[in-house]
């Protein structure tokens, strides 16, 4: 394995990093836990006592929630400060997401606006665009919203049908098309329209006012869930839209939406945590307070596994995230020092880390539906009633396996943009994965090295990696230039890398505590690092075993890396039974999210 170099994505399949190369949650500073704390105040003050107003969408309610938040500089994050913006990280901007994340339909209204919404001017818009636009963005005296999808264009953006035609004087562009699934579409004032100009076969981008002439609304979408989210229809008949508002490039437009998108996935992944947190929350308050056959519920073992399992998938999601986050920080100083301008040097990071940003948008999602799920059973009848809190939480959760393209989407290109990279030659993956595969026929399985906690870990991952390599590269020889074709191996191979990256986060974020603070504060780290382990290692075994018997036609071949699929994700045994007790009682005791 190489030394960790953290500068382009997927490259942790053949890299070894040290506690000390990652970021931990623990490490944000106290500028940065002051604006989460913000955030976290707003909704209490602000948008927790009106979820129902919310919900059933009280004319001008949301529009005036993002005003107050505009007031309070939560919408200038990002935005750069000669636009009256704070100019933060993209590491900061992340963490304040994740305190938006708790808040449904209004986390949703507001990730549009200062996400998809405004960064495609922050990233892509000349000096004039971003002097008349970021300003009011920032504060809030305008919203935006971003009109990508096409009844008949969800996934495949780029078939959309909308038009651009350049007038006779070649002063406006006139456009003609139509938009759904338009968050913010019923109060935006600005919007980043995709439309194709002339017989171009590639989508260009447009900032139009929402109030331009020819621009009609549908009513609002009725939705299972974020129902407090405006949801409409647009339609552009006979726009005109200054030549000026051509957002980057002729032609750009497919590039801005999929960048645009690799930001809106990690933002997901983490907003996913804050949603997860305040569920979880839910759930141990409820427990500690039913009582059932003479007994509070929470001291059950069967609700004690849910309770465990819920803070497991929360704190190993958060681990890769952040480690994710700060690898993109890092590489936006190296762009920098190059000489690129803050919008390009952040979304080129962000697009070489696009493996990642699918993986834990995938992750954070599901762990998410797991989370909402379970609160729901252990709070039984009262979670189904929407008398409680869990019924939104449940329907609201649901969108996010389908925003920011599908899970199955994001599931291949994970593995596509993976095995593309390394074709490129942006790390080495074929060499390493050409060397397990011809090694297998002498694998035979050492002892394990159970003397050092953190060498055993290493051990396994080390391992986990070797099972994905000699997947990848075997399917690589056996389809060559038709991968794309055989999507379910795809996917099979995405749950074994999406697991593997998300253990040896966890792994370095649990040494690294342990370095930091001692032995003792990480026992119960431990407890929940050693679970995920086991699992992770009946996981990759189950999808390696499925990817290589759906294209391995010759038997001796399938049995021995089958054979090795074994040695690679053996694991020694654990008492997964009391490793979740201890932390579910550790949230039981303390009656929240503390991990």
């Amino acid at each position: 394995m190489e030394q960790m170099k953290n500068l382009t994505g997927g490259d942790f399949l053949v890299t070894e990093p040290l506690a000390n190369d990652i970021f931990i949650p623990e490490e944000f500073d106290e500028e940065q836990h002051m604006m989460a704390k913000t955030c976290e105040d707003f909704l209490d003050a602000e948008v927790f006592p009106m979820l129902e107003r919310i919900d059933n969408q009280e004319l001008g309610l949301m529009r005036k929630l993002l005003s107050k938040a505009g007031e309070l500089g939560l919408l200038g994050i990002t935005i750069p400060e000669e636009y009256e913006g704070f100019g933060q990280s993209f590491l900061t901007s992340m963490r304040v997401n994740e305190s938006i994340g708790a808040g449904y339909s209004f986390s949703v209204a507001y990730s549009a606006h200062v996400g998809i919404g405004t960064m495609p001017i922050v990233y892509y818009g000349n000096d004039k665009q971003k002097s008349k636009y970021l300003p009011k963005l920032a504060t809030g005296a305008w919203t935006a919203a971003y009109c990508l999808t096409e009844p008949n264009a969800g996934t495949d953006a780029n078939s959309g049908k909308t038009r651009a035609i350049l007038s006779e004087d070649g002063k406006h562009y006139i456009i003609n098309g139509q938009k759904m699934w338009i968050t913010n579409g019923g109060f935006a004032d600005v919007l980043t329209v995709f439309a194709k100009i002339d017989k171009d076969r590639v989508l260009s981008a447009f900032i139009i006012k929402a109030n331009s002439r020819g621009i009609t609304l549908n009513p609002e979408e009725k939705k299972m869930g974020i129902k407090g989210s405006s949801t409409r229809q647009i339609f552009f008949n006979d726009v005109k839209v200054p030549v000026g508002n051509l957002l980057g490039k002729r032609g750009e437009g497919f590039r801005i939406a999929l960048n645009i998108l690799h930001m809106g996935r990690m933002k997901l992944g983490v907003m996913a945590l804050g949603a997860s947190k305040r569920t979880i929350n839910q759930s141990v308050t409820y427990a500690n307070e039913r009582k059932q056959f003479g007994s509070l519920i929470s001291s059950f073992g069967a609700i004690k596994y849910k309770l465990a399992e819920q803070v497991i998938r929360t704190f190993t999601s958060e681990s890769a995230v952040y480690r994710a986050c700060k690898n993109i920080e890092n590489l936006v100083s190296v762009n920098l020092e190059k000489g690129m301008d803050r919008g390009k040097a952040e979304i080129e990071s962000i697009a070489k880390f696009s493996v990642e940003c699918a993986m834990l948008k995938v992750n954070g999602s599901e762990a998410l539906d797991y989370v909402v799920d379970e609160a729901l059973q252990i709070w039984g009848g009262m979670g189904y009633s929407s008398e409680g809190p869990v019924d939104r939480a449940y329907r609201d959760s649901r969108i996010n396996r389908i925003f920011e393209g599908t899970n199955e989407i994001n599931r291949l290109l994970a593995t596509d943009t993976t095995i593309k990279k390394a074709q490129k030659g942006e790390f080495d993956l074929f060499g390493h994965a050409k060397a397990v595969l011809d090694g297998i026929n002498d694998l035979t399985q050492p002892e394990i090295p159970t003397d050092n906690y953190y060498e055993e870990i290493r051990y396994y991952i080390r391992n986990f990696k070797n099972a994905v390599l000699m997947v990848i590269q075997a399917f690589s020889d056996r389809f060559q230039k038709n991968l794309i074709s055989e999507q379910e191996i795809m996917m099979n191979i995405a749950d074994m890398m999406m697991p593997l990256y998300i253990v040896e986060s966890t792994m370095l974020r649990v040494e690294k505590l342990e370095q930091k603070n001692g032995g003792h504060y990480v026992e119960i780290h431990k407890d929940i690092l050693n679970v995920y382990v086991y699992d992770t290692a009946s996981n990759i075994l189950k999808s390696g075993r499925d990817a290589i018997s759906s294209f391995e036609p010759e038997v001796d071949k399938l049995m021995k890396m089958c054979e090795a699929l074994f040695i690679y994700t053996k694991v020694m045994p654990l008492d997964v039974k009391e490793a979740r007790r201890r932390i579910a009682d550790r949230l039981i005791y303390d009656n929240k999210y503390t991990f």
